[in-house]
């Protein structure tokens, strides 16, 4: 029994031996594993001791010097939170920027200034932070503190800080500190300020172009109050961030669009009208006249609108830059083309209705010197008033040189032949008429104000009276072409007609005007004598010698008895219709342009023949009428006779309302040209 005890205790030593010995074994196995597994992770180790080395040095570094950076940190960590605090609520304002500023202008204004405020800054603190940031790169660096390829990344950032600083921040480094949020935010700014003024401009409106002179006053086109407030709070901002330019140039596109827009309705094509498309001034004559009403609407009202509008909306900006935006404005919208339409009349061809004319700009002109002055008086107006000294220098002239001329080609015009017709000159109904308006109230203070400013130009003197002098001499010119006109006839009976026509002209022409006055009444009298007298030689020598043909002389005392009656009084009415018919004929052509002078002469032609026809007829026609050849020697009854003396010397239609015709001769082509109608003189 203490055998078998033994055996089992020995299997059972030998079981626990085999347990363990399996154990240890499989312990080995994982021990195995395990190192097997740590091989590379060793190695990774190994790589990575260099850098742990490094970021240990710190700690091996002198205790001093780690006890100084923290100081040095300190002072670089405030500037550069704070700097990194601003920068991150410069982002916190973006979303407002870009919004639409017109649905709070007022606030999205103020969120603006806000940013540039936080630009301004960082502009201003950045330089604080580098430098304490450099301070800390050096100390790190000089105890050998930080790791070198830090403090390379380190020094490079603060390299392109420093030259941000160093250069002022251009346009594109200031982007870069917002983004491109301030330039997003001033676009979206001009972009309201073109919206708001094209919103609120509106051209002015005009009943019609011919209702234009009947205006008294027209309300310009302001801008609502509110409008330009928000304007002026916009340029405000712009031009702190020197955008004024931009600013001034849209409202000056916009504005001039406006005052264009505004011109339209009074159909101003004729101010492109060049100097080779003028026919003569006359043909002009209507535009010139719009010219000045247009011109005077144009000053008056539009572009003194526009000059307070300019004013209230740039006050605050200078004198200067609102005065520099309204002479764009003024030429942009066409006040130039004004100007330019003034100067290509005074270069179109010289002539008589062209001084007129010249004294109708003048006028226009002098009407607004004070507007013009006012207006266009800046340096910024330079361009304009150039061209309107320009202007008035030409219309000087232009219209003095017409002026002293007129006496010369008068003078000149006795050598041409006189007129066919023996009616009235056109020289001499147009200096007439001419003369007086010349002297009338329309135009006689611009035209001495004219030749006076000439005179003094030339530094000569212009007398109170010169004007009334020469227009007088004018006219005595005119009588003495009269004289030489006449004695050019080889008809003495047309030179009589020629003389009774052209004296009553002047008589009736000049009685009662500042010319007649100053000529006096004595000479009035002595054209209405020659009048008189050359109507009564007219007369006796040419009409008053067909009563004669009709004699009742062999018609009473006679012994032949009807047969000779009847055949004398054939040889009669023969003869008188042969001389009615041949002075009827050559008489048809002439012509009386003043009704009341062919209503009296015809009246004493009837009177001299018409009752001794009707009275010769009465007592002898029965001789021959009822012979079947009557008609042979009775032509006209008493009606038709008195009807066609009735109706002599009336004017053809048109026939002197041309100046065209033969020029002057060669020596004086470059003179004033009053030329001459192929019938009459002029």
């Amino acid at each position: 029994m203490a055998e078998s005890g033994g055996v089992d205790r020995g299997i059972q030593s030998l079981i626990a031996a085999r347990k363990h010995l399996k154990s240890s074994l499989e312990k080995s196995k994982a021990i195995g594993f395990a190192l097997g597994k740590t091989g590379p992770r060793f190695d990774e180790i190994e790589q990575r001791l260099p850098s742990l080395e490094a970021a240990v040095r710190p700690i091996r570094a002198d205790r001093e010097a780690l006890v100084a950076v923290g100081g040095h940190i300190n002072r670089a960590v405030g500037p550069a939170a704070a700097v990194l605090k601003v920068f991150d609520a410069v982002h916190g304002l973006e979303k407002s920027l870009l919004s639409d500023p017109k649905n709070d202008l007022s606030g999205y204004l103020a969120v603006l200034k806000r940013l540039e405020e936080a630009l301004k800054f960082l502009g201003e603190n950045c330089g604080l932070a580098i430098q304490w940031l450099e301070d800390i790169v050096e100390y790190l660096e000089d105890h050998n503190v930080a790791d070198e390829k830090y403090l390379s990344n380190l020094k490079k950032s603060l390299r392109g800080l420093r030259e941000f600083q160093e250069n002022g921040g251009g346009e594109k480094e200031k982007a870069r500190l917002d983004g491109g949020l301030r330039d997003a935010a001033l676009d979206k700014l001009e972009n309201e300020f073109r919206r708001l003024l094209k919103d609120n401009s509106v051209p002015l409106p005009m009943a019609s172009p011919s209702s234009l002179g009947e205006q008294a006053c027209i309300a310009p086109s302001q801008l609502p109050v509110t409008v330009i407030h928000k304007l002026q709070a916009i340029l405000g901002r712009l031009r702190a961030n020197n955008r004024l330019d931009k600013c001034v140039s849209i409202y000056v596109e916009v504005r001039s669009l406006n005052v264009r827009a505004s011109l339209q309705a009074l159909d101003l094509d004729y101010l492109d009208i060049s100097v080779s498309e003028f026919n003569d001034v006359q043909s002009i004559e209507g535009y010139i006249a719009q010219w000045g009403n247009h011109l005077e609407f144009a000053v008056k009202h539009l572009f003194e609108a526009e000059f307070k509008l300019c004013n209230d909306v740039f006050e605050r900006v200078g004198l200067n830059v609102w005065m520099d935006c309204f002479s764009k404005i003024a030429a942009q919208a066409g006040m130039l083309a004004f100007l330019q339409f003034g100067k290509t009349v005074t270069d179109s061809k010289k002539d008589p209705i062209k001084l007129l004319k010249l004294l109708d700009i003048f006028t226009s002109l002098n009407k607004l010197r004070a507007d013009f002055n006012r207006l266009f008086g800046g340096a910024a107006c330079v361009e304009i008033q150039n061209f309107t000294r320009d202007l008035i220098k030409k219309l000087i002239d232009g219209a003095a040189e017409i002026f002293w001329e007129l006496l010369v080609q008068v003078e000149i015009q006795q050598q041409l032949p006189p007129p066919s017709d023996g009616g009235v000159p056109r020289l001499v109904s147009f200096v007439t008429d001419y003369c007086n308006k010349l002297i009338g109230d329309k135009y006689k203070s611009t035209l001495t104000q004219v030749l006076l400013i000439h005179k003094s130009w030339r530094s000569e003197r212009f007398q109170d009276n010169q004007l009334m002098v020469e227009i007088l001499r004018i006219i005595k010119a005119i009588e003495q072409n009269l004289d030489a006109w006449m004695k050019a006839y080889p008809d003495q009976t047309l030179a009589h007609f020629f003389g009774m026509n052209n004296h009553w002209h002047l008589y009736k022409n000049l009685k009662g005007t500042r010319i007649g006055d100053q000529l006096g009444d004595s000479w009035l009298k002595e054209h209405d004598q020659y009048k008189e007298y050359y109507a009564t030689v007219f007369l006796r020598d040419s009409w008053g010698k067909l009563p004669s043909h009709l004699s009742r002389e062999g018609l009473i005392i006679f012994s032949g008895g009807h047969a000779t009656a009847r055949d004398l009084v054939k040889k009669r009415l023969k003869s008188f219709n042969d001389a009615f018919d041949e002075m009827y004929k050559k008489q048809s052509t002439w012509v009386l342009p003043e009704k009341d002078l062919r209503d009296r002469v015809c009246q004493q032609i009837v009177q001299a023949i018409v009752p001794v026809y009707r009275s010769y007829m009465q007592n002898y026609g029965a001789l021959v009428e009822k012979e079947a050849s009557s008609s042979k020697y009775v032509r006209y009854t008493v009606v038709a006779l008195e009807k066609m003396l009735s109706s002599l010397y009336i004017p053809k239609p048109m026939r002197y309302g041309s100046f065209k015709g033969t020029p002057p001769s060669e020596k004086h082509k470059n003179d004033v040209d009053l030329r001459r109608t192929t019938s009459a003189v002029v």
